[in-house]
């Protein structure tokens, strides 16, 4: 991808993923993200404003936080935890009153994420536009058989304008 375009879902999908940030404590991505898409991590209501709630934006990762970017200068708290073990992150976040958390990076974030065992939860946005070869939304997981793959449970499916969502929670 060539960067040209921010976004791949519509507008109602997008406005659902705010309303998520808008009840999580934290939002992590990785340094790699914040570098090449530089999110503000904001949570926003439907009309873009922003929410009355925002949760802490978390930078993972040993790679140096930009000062000029978005997530150092939005509303409310951030912080920077130079490592890339995710129960320690986890842990850190914990004990800064944490109980929700968000892990909203690319495939790096949430490929660690998902060989520790920590996601409880997983949305998937499905658009209707195929973009054939480019990243990998979810990295290699070790998976070699079907018997080793990283079962779930859908727990919800919905339209979201042309989108659809797709809830699972661990098997």
């Amino acid at each position: 991808m060539d960067g040209t375009s921010k976004w791949i879902t519509g507008p109602v999908a997008r406005d659902h993923a705010h309303a998520v940030r808008g009840d999580v404590d934290a939002i992590v991505v990785g340094t790699g993200t914040v570098i090449a898409d530089d999110p503000a991590l904001t949570a926003r209501r439907a009309g873009g404003t922003l929410a009355d709630h925002q949760p802490l934006r978390v930078a993972v990762g040993h790679r140096s936080v930009p000062a000029s970017a978005a997530i150092r200068n939005g509303p409310g708290d951030w912080l920077h935890l130079t490592t890339r073990d995710i129960p320690s992150v986890l842990a850190r976040l914990w004990d800064v009153g944490a109980r929700r958390v968000l892990i909203e990076g690319g495939p790096t974030l949430l490929g660690a994420a998902v060989r520790a065992g920590v996601v409880d939860e997983l949305h998937s946005y499905v658009a209707p536009v195929l973009l054939g070869a480019g990243p990998a939304a979810v990295p290699d997981l070790g998976v070699s058989t079907l018997a080793d793959a990283h079962r779930r449970h859908t727990t919800d499916a919905q339209h979201l304008g042309e989108d659809i969502l797709v809830v699972t929670r661990r098997a």
